[in-house]
């Protein structure tokens, strides 16, 4: 008898039992606007600020309403101008670029490498020949670069390095949290990311001008004063005349639902991790099919997996996803020539200009991608890994010659 999976790739872990009391408190007195507060009160956002601040080691930290906004917000804080050149990661998801075209910017894309991480040497070379003086990094998907080696190349060519930190809020590099390399940090608490609130995210800087023009561009009006992880009032005398409001403000009922799921997002990651080294070791060695080595300087959180056929074309590819999914697998191939989902590529985002990443599309041409969702049990994990290793295996036999 074949098996299958009946769980749900989309199902998340309902929200703690203290995050749902919190919400329910903020409902009663309905003060729901982050600066709709009481006299000398500190509400659910600004409370949530200081604890993201002093969760990562960041000196500041602002509450907005999503990933990809604080990324805009990011380059308009650092003066990103309409067609300034901004560098970007080839391989990432469409909130990236996304950001940058927002701003009337121009994105030029790197190469990334079999190991999904930017090319740090097409990144200097790309440096070089655009003149760009920004790099908004993607870790996609989770995966770490050589951060080291990135900030040399970055800091002795004057690139900004903005640090989109999606797929890495809880992950470390040599010990440092991801966001903090960079100028500039920017996280989601979107639903599939690593604490929920449906949509919202985080900014965070140790530059006093880059967070004062943030909280200025957020919509705080002149209610700075109200934001307790942010610079001195003196930081905002010159910036609030001149920075615009774009509001994407974070409000008290998400942040009311995040603060406990902040408090356990350490024990959250020893959790992914826990069952992505289950899948991956049930990958490993399988004919045909590839895992993704991580670089072991970087400490991830395995709320994914990626790993590519390497003996497969697009038919045969269609043909695994298509019977993963028979067995409850549900699998998102980045191979694709149409975009499914969030899998858009460099070559469909026509808003920018057409580039050509031949490395990155060698890639692709075989790279799948699946959630880990907490919901998984361990020994869901475990048949998860023996049905696409099943399928893979069979893609191997099947081109096997006779006899």
């Amino acid at each position: 008898m074949t098996e299958k999976f009946e769980g749900s790739f989309t199902q998340q872990e309902p929200i703690p039992e203290d995050g749902i009391e919190a919400a329910i408190a903020v409902m009663r007195h309905g003060r729901l606007h982050r600066y709709n507060v009481t006299e000398g009160e500190l509400g659910e956002t600004a409370l949530l600020e200081q604890e993201f601040a002093a969760y990562t080691g960041a000196k500041y930290a602002l509450a907005v309403a999503s990933g990809g906004y604080a990324m805009g917000a990011a380059l308009r804080a650092i003066g990103v101008q309409p067609g300034d050149k901004v560098l970007s990661n080839g391989f990432t998801l469409a909130p990236v670029p996304g950001a940058i075209a927002a701003v009337n910017a121009d994105p030029v894309f790197v190469e990334c490498t079999e190991n999904l991480v930017i090319d740090l040497d097409d990144l200097a070379a790309k440096i070089e020949s655009s003149g760009a003086k920004v790099l908004l990094l993607s870790h996609m998907r989770g995966h770490l670069c050589d951060m080291d080696r990135l900030m040399e190349i970055c800091n002795s060519a004057g690139v900004t390095v903005i640090e989109d930190c999606a797929h890495t809020m809880g992950a470390t590099w040599n010990g440092i949290h991801s966001g903090r390399h960079g100028l500039i940090g920017c996280y989601s608490c979107q639903t599939y990311k690593h604490v929920n609130s449906g949509e919202g995210g985080f900014l965070t800087t140790d530059d006093p001008e880059v967070m004062a023009r943030a909280i200025i561009l957020s919509g705080s009006y002149m209610l700075y004063e109200r934001h307790s992880a942010a610079p001195p009032p003196e930081a905002f005398e010159q910036v609030r005349w001149v920075t615009p409001n774009v509001s994407g403000r974070m409000d008290n009922l998400r942040a009311a639902i995040l603060r406990p799921q902040l408090r356990n997002l350490g024990v959250q990651v020893d959790a992914w991790n826990a069952r992505y080294e289950i899948i991956e070791t049930g990958l490993r060695n399988t004919p045909g099919l590839a895992v993704i080595d991580r670089d072991p300087r970087g400490v991830f959180v395995g709320s994914s997996i990626q790993f590519r056929l390497t003996q497969a074309g697009p038919g045969e590819i269609d043909d695994f996803t298509a019977r993963c999914a028979a067995r409850g697998v549900e699998l998102k191939w980045f191979g694709a020539p149409v975009p499914k989902a969030f899998t858009s590529r460099y070559d469909s985002w026509r808003y920018a200009r057409s580039q050509s990443l031949p490395r990155t599309d060698g890639v692709l041409a075989g790279l799948l991608d699946m959630r880990l969702p907490l919901t998984f049990s361990e020994a869901d994990c475990a048949l998860i890994s023996k049905i696409i290793r099943q399928e893979a295996r069979a893609i191997v036999d099947a081109a096997a010659p006779a006899g």
